[in-house]
């Protein structure tokens, strides 16, 4: 540990002379310190000069791998005396309809994690990554392992006040109704299950989240498609009725989406674990 210290520091510093002030011993100590390195790696980690010293691209090489040790180092530390943290992006609609409302049930299990909670607008197309991102869609989302939350099946749904106004009595009365759109939707899987010949509504309000979507529906503005276990919710108070009997499995649910290597973290493992268990 004291020739790797000696040797990151120096790389770093560009100098013996600074890397011994840094550590507090003389600029011999670290040249012996570092040619102790070289001698069990059996490799010249910095090329000698009359006017200092300079990385040899073995210790480039060696720098890289030093600086990731250190910084693996430096996570358990903070592990060990601050407790866990882990990092969730999720869109807005999943976070308070889905997630929060269970999470008192992961802290009873996991007190000394603390989870950050951020939102991840949907459709974004470089969105920030965190320790674990939820994602609504169909794989493949990036180049991260992608574990399916649930699947789901498509709903269409409407408000009572809107029903009032304009019954449907079955899937053919929509042709007379005002479709409620998203990207992350589309209509037609449904429309042919439901032995409709319809093409993709081509006009109608459109929105880019769901939770919007299920609210417009619930204000009265029209008619929405949306995987049940979302829109459970608006269904549950009373917002939103469901119409028709026709199950029609959703090509899109929820994903976490998590880095194999980050995935070995007891924090991370533990969240993923409860996560698939709490939606199974």
């Amino acid at each position: 540990m004291h020739t790797l210290a000696a040797f990151e520091s120096a790389a770093r510093l560009g100098g013996f002379a600074q890397a011994a002030a840094e550590l507090c011993i003389t600029p011999s100590a670290v040249s012996h310190r570092i040619r102790q390195l070289e001698a069990l790696l059996g490799e010249q980690l910095f090329e000698r000069s009359p006017t200092g010293v300079r990385l040899s691209p073995a210790g480039q090489r060696t720098l890289q791998g030093v600086r990731e040790a250190f910084d693996k180092l430096a996570q358990l530390f903070n592990t060990e005396t601050q407790g866990m943290r882990l990092t969730v992006g999720s869109p807005p609609t999943f976070a308070r309809n889905l997630l929060i409302p269970h999470l008192h049930e992961f802290y009873q299990q996991w007190p000394d994690i603390d989870l950050q909670l951020a939102v991840a607008a949907p459709m974004q197309e470089k969105p920030e990554r965190h320790d674990v991102d939820i994602r609504f869609g169909k794989p493949p989302f990036d180049d991260r392992l992608s574990i399916k939350l649930f699947d789901d099946q498509l709903l269409v749904l409407a408000a009572p006040g809107y029903l009032a106004r304009r019954p449907l009595a079955c899937p053919a009365d929509l042709a007379h109704a005002d479709l409620l759109r998203s990207p992350l939707v589309p209509w037609l899987p449904w429309m042919v299950a439901a032995g409709l010949e319809a093409r993709e509504p081509a006009r109608g309000p459109m929105f880019t989240d769901l939770g919007f979507l299920l609210e417009a529906a619930a204000s009265g503005l029209g008619v929405a498609i949306c995987p049940g276990r979302l829109a459970q919710h608006w269904q549950e108070n009373g917002q939103l009725v469901a119409l028709f009997e026709v199950a029609v499995p959703s090509e899109s649910t929820y994903y976490a989406l998590v880095n194999r290597e980050a995935a070995q973290r007891p924090e991370v493992g533990a969240f993923l674990d409860w996560l698939c268990a709490t939606f199974a």
